[in-house]
């Protein structure tokens, strides 16, 4: 690029550069899409499958699959097709929900992702199930559970086991149920655990033994917390309810048959209940009471089929609209195919004018070459411009940092000057207090006045003034800018500041100013509110930065 410098035709430069961006921005908004964005639609119909809303959920998958086939994305287009799947089945749909798990699985084998596998096998088994062909159910739930312990992946092999045997519960086969059922509470956890146990209960009560299947069902809604939640208290009521039936006590049997009607509000449950207090009554020779919820099951298999007559217009209205939607998308791709077109058009355009442009340009090739020699040149010129006053600015550092230590140095010097006339003084006050309290030696005129002499010398110091002086050397300027930040600091409190700005302690200060140490804590407090210093500021380090 260096050889374009300084040359005025900017202008086709500009124009293959806006050429290079424009076409990634256009290919990302008409016919390409990270597979992030894809994800992120998916996430989108997911969220509303859960809210039940089908209809924006199978948009979002629709448009997800679109993108996910065109770009050959195997995992966006397996949870397309398994959440689809799931959507269906969620609103009972179970032909459409069984065709796209099946696309579903046909990928996962495919593939070879096992987990995903097995999860299609479990949920083709459940439409299997709902639809009352227990064959094929089994069938599934079959292959399902030898695949999971042949990969050895044991936290799927539980849950098609708890299914065969619910099938066979259903069958009334409870001998080849039961050892499903056995096998699957070693397995499964939490509500899994505890539909497994019911189901085992009810195998019980199959069976025939009457107290084990109640004194469990007894002991399982009295221990286990989590049975109310999960509606399963139902069950147990109903389970309760036939071993009472069993031993002919119809009283008991339709108390807690009551109960379990109370505990469940769905239509197809309440129809099981009603055939159960049916049955419990005509045995017990209530006959008006045993046609009454005759008809109670009769309404129960009405609402149901409202129910499910309902769910097949909604599908139908669900596959007019994705259709629609399908339709929308066709048409839109047909627009961004025409536009597509067009900018291909307008891209050929432009590369022609570059070209003539770059042509005509290759003329002023040598005047661009002198202005780069030039510019080269002044260049070097600069550099080695720079390069002096880099050295200047080096000598200058180095001249500055050797100051630096000379004042160092000097303050290390008077540091140690105020050190030895702290010790200094110390002594001399030791032996004055030491002098002043031996009554003999106060007699003694001579030694009075030399005590007084110490005493006077201590309050005067004379060392001061050649100490001001050695400091002023060596820290210049900071008396001055003190007094003209402080102009109110008499002498003394710039002689306390001085040790301050020594970093001595208080203790030292006391000691060389020839006063107490509680005295000297006092007056550092005075000061740092004379000179109006926040409580929150040391005064060590605001005089350190005068």
């Amino acid at each position: 690029m260096r050889h374009f410098k300084n040359i005025s035709y900017k202008g086709p430069l500009l124009l293959v550069l806006c050429f290079f961006l424009c076409m990634p921005l256009w290919a990302n908004d008409n016919d390409s899409c990270s597979k992030t964005e894809c994800d992120s639609i998916i996430h989108k119909g997911v969220e509303n499958s859960k809210k039940g809303n089908y209809i924006k959920a199978l948009e979002y998958f629709t448009v997800a699959r679109e993108m996910a086939v065109n770009e050959k994305w195997d995992n966006e287009i397996y949870s397309v097709l398994f959440n689809m799947g799931f959507a269906y089945y969620s609103m009972f749909d179970d032909g459409e929900a069984l065709k796209y798990f099946l696309e579903a699985y046909n990928i996962a084998v495919t593939q070879k992702w096992i987990v995903n596998e097995l999860e299609c096998l479990n949920n083709i088994a459940n439409l299997y199930t709902r639809e009352k062909m227990y064959d094929k159910a089994i069938e599934y739930y079959t292959k399902s559970s030898e695949k999971a312990e042949e990969e050895n992946i044991e936290s799927h092999v539980g849950l098609p086991l708890m299914n065969l045997g619910y099938i066979y519960n259903r069958l009334n086969q409870p001998e080849k149920a039961r050892p499903y059922l056995q096998q699957s509470i070693k397995l499964l956890e939490n509500d899994f655990l505890l539909s497994a146990k019911v189901l085992l209960l009810e195998n019980d009560l199959l069976l025939g033994d009457v107290l084990k299947a109640r004194k469990g069902a007894w002991d399982m809604y009295n221990k286990e917390p989590n049975v109310g939640k999960n509606g399963l208290e139902m069950f147990l009521w109903i389970i309760i309810s036939k071993t009472y039936f069993k031993e002919n006590q119809y009283a008991q049997a339709v108390s807690y048959a009551q109960r379990a009607l109370n505990s469940g509000s769905d239509p197809e449950y309440k129809k099981m209940i009603f055939k159960l207090m049916a049955d419990i009554y005509e045995k017990s020779g209530s006959y008006h009471n045993a046609l009454r919820y005759k008809d109670s099951i009769f309404e129960a298999e009405r609402k149901l089929n409202e129910r499910k007559n309902g769910r097949m217009f909604e599908n139908n209205r669900v596959k007019f609209e994705i259709q629609n939607y399908k339709n929308q998308l066709y048409a839109k791709e047909e627009k961004l195919s025409a536009e597509r077109k067009t900018f291909y058009a307008i891209i050929v355009i432009i590369f022609a004018v570059v070209v003539i442009l770059i042509l005509v340009f290759r003329q002023k090739k040598i005047i661009a070459e002198r202005n780069r020699n030039i510019t080269e040149l002044n260049l070097e010129k600069e550099k080695n411009h720079n390069l002096e006053l880099e050295r200047k600015v080096t000598k200058a550092l180095l001249e500055q940092e050797r100051l630096n230590n000379e004042i160092d140095a000097k303050n290390r010097k008077l540091s140690a000057k105020a050190l030895y006339l702290s010790d200094r003084n110390e002594m001399i006050e030791e032996i004055v207090t030491y002098l002043s309290k031996r009554p003999k030696l106060v007699k003694d005129q001579i030694l009075a006045n030399h005590v007084n002499s110490l005493k006077a010398y201590l309050r005067a110091d004379k060392e001061w003034d050649n100490f001001i002086r050695h400091f002023e050397e060596v820290n210049q300027g900071f008396l001055s800018r003190l007094k003209e930040q402080h102009p109110d600091l008499t002498v003394n409190d710039i002689r306390f500041i001085a040790y301050i700005y020594m970093n001595l302690s208080v203790k030292e200060i006391a000691t060389i100013l020839n006063i107490t140490i509680v005295a000297a804590k006092k007056r550092k407090e005075r000061l740092a509110a004379k000179m109006e210093i926040s409580k929150e500021t040391d005064i060590y380090s605001y005089v350190s930065g005068v």
